[in-house]
């Protein structure tokens, strides 16, 4: 399964070299991030905020690397594959930059209020051009839903539809943010939390169906346990959007944060079963 990892992993970095490289580019800048505030502290007078660098940056690097491993299943054109491609890189080039020296210039990047016109318009811009990742997930939701079968891969391709799914999610919470000129909502609602694991659906359920796509299940129960932990995320994330749309923390103790975790603790269970099963026949 080790041998099998690293060959798709040195396949992706042949075929998507740019997105590949902007992914550890992430890691470099977060990295960075965490050795200056080791030092200096996490805080820049009089908005900044090294922590915001360290997290987007580690997280966007992760993003990229996700986008990498599932643009070849796309079975895109050469022409709209470069279209994917060209979106993420464009976002993902002035999001880094964008991110990281208003924070360590004391800015907010996104809404400020201490800055200039500059920083101002340069806020608004990011919104913009953030509206790439959007276009490219809605591209690729589109292409990887008119798919038919039957499917080269179908286990990896199922859990990656619902992976874009909660990535559409994400982005409307991104879409909110932006309209709200903030990530808090209420007492203590946070779309950021909603955004955040939305985003990293591309981690949480490719991760089970590589796992069930290498185990020793029949492709009855395969499909069935992939279905039940994407499922279980997705009413999670949807509980989430509940609780915090009504202005409440996720954790705070309510009804729709009790049945988030109960929903979680399912698609954990069949990512335990999915590892088990894999490392069985090993």
């Amino acid at each position: 399964m080790f041998n099998e990892l690293m060959a798709s992993a040195v396949s992706i970095f042949k075929r998507e070299k740019a997105l590949v490289i902007l992914g550890l580019l992430g890691f470099i800048i977060a990295g960075s991030a965490a050795f200056y505030m080791f030092f200096q502290g996490a805080v820049v007078q009089p908005e900044g905020n090294i922590k915001n660098v360290f997290s987007f940056a580690a997280a966007l690097g992760i993003f990229l690397f996700s986008i990498a491993a599932i643009l070849p299943f796309a079975g895109f054109t050469v022409r709209m594959r470069k279209v994917v491609r060209r979106l993420n890189i464009a976002a993902a080039s002035y999001s880094y930059a964008i991110e990281t020296l208003q924070n360590f210039r004391g800015f907010n990047p996104r809404f400020s209020k201490a800055g200039g016109l500059v920083d101002t318009l340069g806020g608004a811009l990011f919104g913009v051009i953030s509206l790439s990742f959007v276009v490219s997930g809605i591209l690729l939701i589109i292409q990887f839903l008119r798919m038919k079968a039957p499917l080269p891969r179908p286990v990896l391709i199922t859990g990656i539809r619902y992976a874009l799914l909660s990535v559409f999610i994400a982005n409307l919470a991104g879409l909110i943010m932006m309209s709200l000129q903030s990530r808090f909502i209420g007492a203590g609602g946070n779309y950021i939390v909603l955004h955040g694991m939305g985003l990293h659906s591309l981690q949480t359920l490719l991760l089970p169906a590589w796992l069930l796509e290498h185990s020793n299940l029949r492709p009855g129960k395969q499909r069935m346990l992939l279905h039940a932990g994407c499922i279980a995320w997705l009413i999670a994330i949807m509980f989430i959007a509940v609780q915090t749309s009504l202005g409440r923390s996720m954790f705070e103790v309510s009804l729709f944060s009790i049945l988030a975790l109960l929903c979680l603790l399912v698609w954990l269970f069949t990512v335990i079963s999915a590892l088990m099963s894999a490392c069985k026949i090993r």
